[in-house]
């Protein structure tokens, strides 16, 4: 026979212990309130999406606010023709991706040796890295961009992937090295006892206990790069190995603009990131919260 526990008593009175669904009122304030910042995100989202379907003339006639009179595709298959949607597809997957996987790998070299082999001066290299990541693009593009030209590598692909995945290390190593210097010390010191040389114990010991971080950063570097605008723009010139934002901005002119046409491109483009980022939404969550438990 089960018992039912007797509630506390606080001087002679049984004291109420507070389940998770009755905290008071502030808890659905909050609720309401991210509610709300949500919806409002999600506004410019229904614009597209509502203009991205409308001919040009009822564009022209009811406005961007109204309902279409008709469903209309042919933005979407103008964008696909026009810019070579496929092609530019590609470019993007290739680039993000490439840069994605470079700069986890770069990342986690880097920060095995700052935060665990305790390089000397490992404070001001991190500040360092921490620096670079606070520097425009603006301030790198002519550099860059004569970096590209004396090494043969402008208007490629390689060009784009190399300095990308310079500036997505430079972030990925200072935010490794923060969390491989907690790394417990016992931990390294028993696999070095039990004979492991230094790459066993990254690939052995610290990979599977950093492996949630690392899938976030992965999941970060790709989306960050899928949007990189400035640095695509100038390094690549020509439609074969464009990226997609670069594709969408060749639709506006210096005085005319065709909006159904851009809000449909830009539906269209925004699909793949949507895409990705559902499929791997989980293992991000999945990382946060092993980082939050740690």
């Amino acid at each position: 026979m089960a018992v039912t526990p007797t509630p506390p008593r606080t001087g002679g009175r049984t004291r109420r212990v507070p389940d998770r669904h009755h905290r008071g009122v502030t808890r659905w304030i909050v609720l309401a309130l991210v509610t709300v910042a949500a919806l409002v995100m999600l506004v410019p989202f229904a614009f597209m999406l509502l203009n991205a379907f409308k001919s040009p003339g009822d564009y022209s006639t009811n406005g961007p606010l109204s309902w279409p009179t008709e469903f209309y595709t042919t933005g979407l298959r103008t964008y696909w023709e026009q810019v070579d949607f496929p092609v530019k597809l590609w470019n993007s997957i290739l680039i993000s991706g490439s840069v994605a996987v470079l700069a986890v790998v770069v990342s986690l070299l880097s920060a095995y040796a700052l935060g665990i082999g305790r390089v000397r001066g490992r404070l001001w290299i991190i500040g360092l890295f921490l620096l670079a990541n606070m520097l425009p693009q603006e301030a790198l593009i002519y550099p860059l961009y004569h970096f590209a030209k004396e090494a043969g590598l402008y208007n490629t692909r390689l060009a784009v992937i190399i300095i990308f995945t310079v500036i997505q290390a430079a972030f990925g190593t200072y935010l490794l090295a923060s969390v491989l210097s907690t790394f417990p010390r016992p931990l390294l010191e028993a696999a070095a006892l039990d004979g492991a040389g230094k790459w066993r114990i990254l690939w052995r010991v610290v990979l599977p206990n950093v492996r949630p971080t690392i899938s976030v950063l992965l999941v970060f570097f790709f989306i960050w790069t899928w949007n990189e605008f400035l640095i695509p723009l100038v390094m690549l010139i020509d439609n074969q190995t464009q990226t997609i934002p670069v594709a969408l901005a060749s639709l506006q002119g210096d005085r005319l603009m065709d909006a159904p046409t851009t809000n449909a491109g830009a539906l269209l483009s925004l699909l793949p990131a949507i895409l990705f980022f559902l499929v791997f939404q989980r293992t991000l969550a999945r990382g946060i919260t092993a980082g939050a438990d740690k």
